[in-house]
């Protein structure tokens, strides 16, 4: 109790109500992040604001913390106002609209203040949660506007506090026309806090349209960690197969400990890398845009409580559908444009907001095709004071985007901040025939199979179960995302793999067919990389190849040369 008071007393000088104080103290927050040291003084002086901050920087309490703070003024003014909607806040996707939810009802939860969000189903479905008037509205544009335009919403008269949270990506998902119709049905006179990660042309314009005589922050900080905090590595490889073989070796050798994150380009080469680690007995799960937003949801939350390990994601922005390659070749498609693909749930995104807990590596089986979209991801690793490893998996067609990267990121002394990750291929050869056989069975039908599949099972997961397991919500955890599909011809002697297969290097410090006991995660300490005269400490998931026994264990034993 003694620590939480602590906690809440770095708070104190900025004149919030005892009650915010305690919800801080009881979230553990410690002293405030640089961006809500800035931001909650000017904000609750009630000034417009244009703050660009890096993802995992306290952006949501910067802007929730004055918010509520408000809004507790306007309760205790003399004269008492009617119960109305006094503050919205728009976010760009569903998965965000609850994290914010959750976030914004710890901090008012001594409060009597109500907070609600406008989620799925039909407008006229969501009339009962308007009706109800809470103080806080949070919701994408385009569910806020639906409401409005039905008139089941009013903000006209009530509106005082108006938050856009990731304001670049509202605009990236093409939200700026329903935003401008929105404006039409806001007061004259309201506070404006504009969040954003990136400042661009349009996230300008939008500044022009919403705030007045705004006060911009922008906190003197690079766009990621530096690299005591994030390691950023990448790996040429010179085929697609090589991608893929690394990539086996990685997780199937336990080499990388702790929950990841893979990112690919595309939603079929989600599927198609989630089929090939199933061929290996490697569970992960494909975070689907086609799937309900509960069920997407569900995932992030399965992912946050540690039943696996693994998340097979794509960026927000998808590629016109277009024929897929065999799986012999494995490449990144290219990119033709910002369309969305058939099916896609609009308001889906997954590198950028939403809070993924504990990740201790992000992969990038695909490079990215912008610097922001490679920011974006890696920022999900090392957030807060936690380290993180960021790896990138490159082919020769895909130096072009990663010039562009590595030139964006320089660090002091004028050199990139990705490093070269010194992989000795040689000692993983043993394991190529075994990732062929993997490839070439999975199909493009299989892919297919398993997009349907999967949609299916969560549509009756979501309707036709969810009465049930409100009424028994201990039985919710029989729902596991990453269950094998099936669709593609397994083959079980992949799932083992024989001793004589490990690297020499490696026996004796990995054990890859052992089942992971629950709850244990282990990294590996003071590993270094092959050939590098930096060692890195016991937060780095990356296991080196590079091993030196120590005396004394196995007597006999010839260490390796």
């Amino acid at each position: 109790m003694a620590a939480a008071e602590g906690s809440a007393a770095r708070f104190e000088h900025m004149g919030l109500d005892p009650r915010l104080l305690r919800a801080v103290a009881e979230l553990g927050w410690g002293s405030p992040t640089s961006i809500q040291a800035e931001a909650i003084p000017l904000a609750l002086e009630g000034r417009d604001l244009l703050v660009r901050a890096r993802t995992g920087s306290g952006k949501t309490g910067a802007y929730g913390l004055p918010l509520l703070q408000h809004l507790l003024r306007a309760r205790e003014a003399p004269q008492a106002l009617p119960q109305a909607v006094r503050a919205l806040v728009l976010v760009p996707s569903r998965e965000l609209a609850l994290q914010v939810l959750r976030c914004l009802r710890r901090l008012a939860a001594a409060t009597d203040l109500r907070v609600a969000e406008l989620g799925d189903g039909d407008p006229a479905a969501l009339r009962p949660v308007v009706a109800a008037q809470p103080d806080v509205l949070v919701g994408t544009p385009g569910r806020v506007l639906a409401q409005v335009t039905a008139r089941s919403l009013v903000l006209r008269h009530s509106l005082e506090l108006l938050v856009l949270d990731e304001a670049d990506l509202l605009l990236g998902f093409g939200c700026l026309e329903d935003i401008k119709a929105l404006l039409c049905h806001l007061p004259k006179i309201y506070q404006a806090l504009l969040m954003s990660a990136t400042f661009s042309p349009d996230v300008e314009a939008l500044k022009e349209l919403v705030l007045h005589n705004p006060v911009r922050l922008c906190p003197a900080q690079a766009p990621l960690p530096g690299p005591a905090q994030l390691q950023q590595l990448v790996l040429r490889c010179g085929t697609a197969e090589d991608k893929f073989l690394v990539l086996v070796a990685l997780l199937r050798l336990r080499v990388l400990r702790g929950r990841a994150l893979l990112f690919v380009s595309s939603l079929p080469r989600c599927y198609r890398l989630k089929l090939l680690l199933e061929q290996f007995g490697i569970g992960a799960c494909a975070l689907n845009p086609e799937l309900p937003a509960r069920s997407r949801c569900h995932v992030i939350a399965q992912f946050n409580r540690g039943i696996y390990d693994y998340i097979v994601a794509m960026d927000e922005e998808s590629p016109v559908p277009q024929p897929e390659p065999e799986p012999e070749q494995l490449r990144p498609r290219k990119r033709r444009g910002p369309a969305r693909g058939k099916g896609k749930d609009p308001e889906f995104s997954v590198s950028r907001g939403i809070d993924f807990q504990n990740v201790a590596a992000v992969i990038n089986f695909d490079v990215p095709d912008t610097v922001e979209s490679y920011i974006h991801r890696v920022g999900r690793t090392a957030r807060a004071d936690n380290p993180g490893t960021a790896l990138t998996l490159a082919l020769p067609e895909e130096e072009e985007s990663l010039a562009r990267i590595e030139d964006a990121l320089t660090g002091d002394n004028g050199e990139s901040m990705l490093q070269p990750y010194k992989f000795c291929m040689e000692e993983i050869e043993g394991l190529r025939y075994r990732c062929r056989d993997a490839m070439r069975s999975v199909t493009k039908q299989a892919v297919k199979e398993a997009r349907l599949r999967e949609i299916k099972d969560e549509l009756l997961n979501s309707e036709k179960l969810k009465a049930y397991f409100e009424d028994n919500p201990r039985d919710l955890h029989v729902l596991r995302h990453d269950k094998p599909l099936h669709p593609a011809i397994v083959q079980p002697h992949l799932r083992n793999v024989p001793d004589y297969l490990v690297p020499p290097s490696l026996r004796g410090v990995v054990k890859p067919n052992l089942k992971k006991r629950k709850g244990q995660r282990p990294l590996h300490a003071g590993a270094s990389r092959k050939g590098g005269a930096t060692s890195h400490g016991s937060g780095n998931p990356l296991q080196s190849f590079k091993y030196t026994r120590r005396r004394g264990k196995r007597p006999g034993a010839v260490a390796p040369s």
